[in-house]
């Protein structure tokens, strides 16, 4: 019996002195390393991310689990880490960048404000973009100009040329929108009044405590502003990771994340076609290629607003699109973007 309790003891003490040399310190590591398994992460993976916390001299390295600010701050370090060594571009470290966005992402998306969901119409915000469905006419576009007590006062709808003398009065429509931070909501309405005739260009419908949460949005975005060349494809099997030298036709990106982007293109454009794009995020040239998913088209501008859902990206380039989408560097000042989640 005292041979066995003073080998388990010999043991415990080789254990506590390696954690300490590999700057274990009074941290319950165990706990860190249950957590880890529990998200996800190889022991190898878990290992490395544990130096990452103690080479940040993270006071909580458990907080790497559940805080963006941490995560953020240790990702950097990592980067930074390999590209000292020369090591940035080896096949197990683009592997294990890429792990630390995953988990990033799936922190950020569980934060409370992406899980609170509408319940009732009546909390639609001002200024929300919707799509109206007219049975037998097609989908219009629309904004929310005013929401009341006891309907939603929007923009006039946009869309397919409606006969002459058409009333949207008394008409049923369903009602669909995009909400940020969130996820995609569909409810059914009616027109209740058509102010066109007064010179108001307007409608009134009613609300709907009934609306459905369609589809939950499961990557982080951003709003940018940036150019970008467009390439039509066959098919997006036949799109290569090489920097296309001929001119594309000019668009220009209005949302971007790593699984797909919104691009405003003149004229018209087809659902299911197949593109290739080609910009610039400072200081990272990114080329991307997808199928696009959806199309708005307004007549007055002749312009479209394309969805893009795109391939996968290399491992290289999905690092480096994330890298900006979460600043992770400072690539862009706050104020130019505002993050949000999407279905792309």
């Amino acid at each position: 019996m005292w041979i066995i309790l003073g080998v388990i003891f010999i043991l415990l003490m080789i254990l506590i002195i390696v954690l300490r040399r590999m700057g274990g310190g009074n941290f319950p590591w165990a706990q860190f390393y249950a957590k880890g398994r529990e998200s996800g992460f190889s022991m190898k993976e878990i290992h490395l991310l544990r130096k990452v916390a103690v080479e940040n001299r993270l006071e909580n390295p458990t907080s790497l689990f559940w805080s963006i600010k941490q995560l953020d701050r240790s990702i950097r370090g990592t980067i930074m880490k390999f590209r000292n060594e020369g090591t940035y571009s080896e096949e197990i470290n683009v592997r294990f960048i890429g792990k630390l966005y995953d988990f990033r992402r799936r922190v950020e998306l569980n934060l409370p404000k992406y899980k609170l969901g509408l319940k009732t119409s009546r909390k639609i915000a001002t200024h929300q973009k919707i799509k109206l469905n007219l049975p037998g006419a097609g989908t219009y576009t629309a904004s929310v100009v005013e929401n009341l007590r006891k309907y939603l006062a929007i923009s006039y709808p946009e869309g397919p040329v409606l006969p002459e003398g058409f009333d949207w009065k008394g008409q049923d429509i369903n009602v669909g929108f995009w909400r940020g931070d969130d996820a995609g909501y569909v409810f059914d309405s009616t027109v209740l009044e058509d102010f066109s005739e007064k010179n108001y260009s307007i409608l009134h419908i009613s609300h709907s405590d009934n609306i459905v949460r369609s589809q939950k949005r499961s990557s982080v975005r951003i709003d940018v502003n940036r150019p970008a060349q467009l390439y039509l494809l066959k098919n997006v099997a036949e799109t290569t990771e090489v920097e296309e030298k001929s001119s594309g036709l000019r668009c220009r990106l209005i949302d971007i994340s790593e699984g797909g982007a919104a691009l405003v293109i003149g004229g018209k454009a087809k659902v299911g076609i197949s593109i290739k794009l080609q910009f610039t995020l400072d200081p990272y040239k990114i080329r991307m290629a997808g199928t696009v998913r959806g199309v708005s088209f307004n007549p007055k501008k002749n312009q479209s607003v394309l969805h893009l859902q795109a391939a996968p990206l290399h491992p290289i380039v999905r690092n480096q699109l994330l890298s900006y989408v979460y600043n992770i560097f400072g690539e862009r000042e706050q104020r130019t973007g505002r993050s949000r989640v999407t279905n792309y």
